[in-house]
Order: structure tokens, then C-alpha cells, then sequence
């Protein structure tokens, strides 16, 4: 923490060690937020949060980024704040758009927890793996709000190692030993022999860190020309994160659920569907049609994958294109036209 954001940790008394990020994401939530206490998100989220949120008593509260750039309109975000706030929740690099909040976003996030007096809880599991020269900027970092964030982040996405369950969450003392409290009663400890282990993945050499980037710049920039290739709108090209988020082809008739759905069946190709990660209508036009559709027309790739995987998606694509093209007898399900 200190060599990558200049924060100062007590290891004693300001980190508690949980299985993986997801409980250690819920026993933050579990160790501020009481019954009633708002928390705002940001949407599209990532679908675990509101679980814990609900679980504990909370009430969700969502802010829409804007599309096509997912960016973050300060006035909505300074609307959503009433005497009920108790914490927001920030996710960046961000699941599921791939989006880094910039310092100047953050900027705004930070003068709004100052200013209302609440908690930010952090989810920075992505924080390593950015591309175009971006840099992963830890909210804790700015002015003000080391005292009141809660950093949460894991081994899982930077070593690869989402089965072993060591995740972490970085607080100030109070909320720490909260956290373990919590930690204590719903798993009692994180695997011994996988904390050692972390201890070597964690002094990884900078070449590591940064052959991971390239590597996954690359798989990037592979599914996004894959998926353009087959009509799939790339709005905004990740900045960081394992994943993309996609538009379906303009002249496509089918809802999200419904393309994944005929994807594996036709195609033998696994994705997401987009309108899990919506909570809310988007801020474009109110009565257009765009702005009704929009959170179905979404879905979500992941390129975490081997190359082989990814050349054999291309291939599967690319022979569904061929075939609904010119002789599959379920074109019209795919395209229009």
C-alpha cells in the first residue's frame, strides 16, 4: 500500500485477511451498515453488492453512469445523498464495463464523502491489470479519505488464483477490527498454507505485474476485433479490467438473455448477459425506445482466458456468421433484414 499509493498501514490493527475479496466486501458491509443506513452504487454494479447490502438491512441506492463512455455526472451523484448515507460503494477498475474512474471523477466521489461525512467501501480487485498507460488511482489515496475508506481487493484476479480465497480488506482501525469480528464468525480464518503462498505472490518483481497488463491488453484488443467483426458495438474500449462489455449488432432482434441463450446453443459460446448489472434507467432521452432497451442490448465478455480459447470463440463466431448468412434457418432470431 505504501509503495503503490503512499498510504501508511498499520499491519497490526488496519488489515483484516478474509476469504477472498467477496467476504471480505460483505463483513465491511456487515460491520458498518445498520438497518435503514443508505449506500450508494454505482450502475452498471457488479451483482453481489446489493446482496449484502439487502442482507444487512441497507438500502440500496443507485447512480447511472452515462453511456456510451459510462461517465459519472456529479449532480446525479450529489442527488442521491440524503441524511440516511452511511457509505458508497466504488468499483475501479469496474466490473462490468471495464472503466477506470479518472482522478477527476474520484475527486468528486471524495468531496461528497467529505462533505455528507460517510464511508466509502473500495472494491480494487482489478487494480493491476489497466491498459493504455492508465493508472488504477485508490480512492483511499486523495486528501481526506484514507480515515474513512475501506479498501477491499484479493489474490484472485492479479495472480490468477480465484479458487485459493485470500482477499483483504484495508480500514481504519475502528472499522478493521469490525471487519475481523465479522471475519471471525462467518469463515473463522482464510487458508493458512494460501497465505503463505501470498506472501511470495505479493513480492512479485515489477516484470511481473507489467507482463500482465500486455498480456491482457492483447487478449483485449483480440475479443474486441472478434466481436466487431460479427457486428458487436464497442462503445467504450475497456481501460482495465478481464472484461468487455458490448453492444449487440444494430440489426439484431434479440434481447441479451435471448442472444446468450441462442449463443450457446448455436455457437457453444458462454457470455453474460448485460441487463443483470442494470438497476436503473438511463439517462438519455425518457420516452425513446434506446433508452427503454438500452440495459437489454448489453452483454458481457470475459477474455481471462488462453489464447487457444479465444482463437477457438473466434472460430465458432466466425462460422455462426457464415452460416446465418447464407443457410442457417434461424436467421431472422439473430439479424434483421
Amino acid at each position: 500500500m505504501k509503495k503503490m499509493h503512499d498510504l501508511d498501514v498499520n499491519p497490526l490493527t488496519d488489515i483484516a485477511i478474509c476469504c477472498g475479496q467477496t467476504e471480505a466486501f460483505a463483513a465491511a458491509i456487515f460491520a458498518v451498515i445498520d438497518p435503514g443506513d443508505e449506500v450508494v452504487l454505482f450502475d452498471p454494479s457488479y451483482e453481489t453488492y446489493e446482496g449484502c447490502i439487502t442482507m444487512a438491512g441497507g438500502v440500496p441506492v443507485y447512480v447511472a453512469l452515462d453511456p456510451p463512455q459510462w461517465t459519472l455526472c456529479p449532480g446525479k451523484l450529489l442527488k442521491s445523498f440524503t441524511g440516511r448515507t452511511k457509505a458508497i460503494v466504488l468499483n475501479s477498475p469496474h466490473n462490468p464495463t471495464g472503466k477506470v474512474f479518472s482522478k477527476e471523477e474520484l475527486e468528486v466521489i471524495a468531496e461528497a464523502c467529505c462533505r455528507c461525512n460517510c464511508l466509502a467501501i473500495t472494491d480494487e480487485v482489478y487494480e493491476h491489470i489497466t491498459f493504455d498507460d492508465r493508472k488504477h488511482i485508490s480512492l483511499a489515496s486523495l486528501p481526506g479519505m484514507q480515515k474513512r475508506t475501506i479498501i477491499t481487493s484479493s489474490l484472485s484476479k492479479t495472480f490468477s488464483v480465484t479458487g485459493w480465497r485470500i482477499g483483504w480488506a484495508i480500514a481504519p482501525a475502528f472499522a478493521a477490527s469490525a471487519i475481523r469480528n465479522i471475519h471471525v464468525k462467518i469463515t473463522d480464518s482464510a487458508p493458512a498454507p494460501f497465505q503463505e503462498a501470498a506472501l511470495t505472490a505479493l513480492t512479485s518483481p515489477p516484470e511481473y505485474f507489467e507482463g500482465l497488463k500486455k498480456e491482457y491488453e492483447f487478449k483485449r484488443d483480440f475479443l474486441e476485433k472478434v466481436l466487431t467483426s460479427v457486428g458487436f458495438q464497442i462503445h467504450s474500449k475497456p481501460q482495465g479490467s478481464i472484461f468487455l462489455f458490448a453492444e449487440l449488432p444494430k440489426n439484431c432482434l434479440l434481447s441479451d438473455v435471448e442472444y446468450v441463450k441462442e449463443l450457446i446453443k448455436e455457437a457453444g459460446v458462454v457470455a453474460v448477459p448485460g441487463c443483470g448489472f442494470f438497476h436503473t434507467k438511463l439517462s438519455m432521452e425518457p420516452s425513446s425506445e434506446a433508452s427503454c432497451n438500452y440495459p437489454k442490448r448489453h452483454v458481457r465478455f470475459a477474455f481471462c482466458k488462453s489464447i487457444a480459447t479465444l482463437a477457438a470463440a473466434a472460430q465458432k463466431f466466425s462460422d455462426l456468421k457464415n452460416a446465418t448468412r447464407y443457410e442457417h434457418p434461424s436467421y431472422t432470431r439473430w439479424l434483421k433484414g
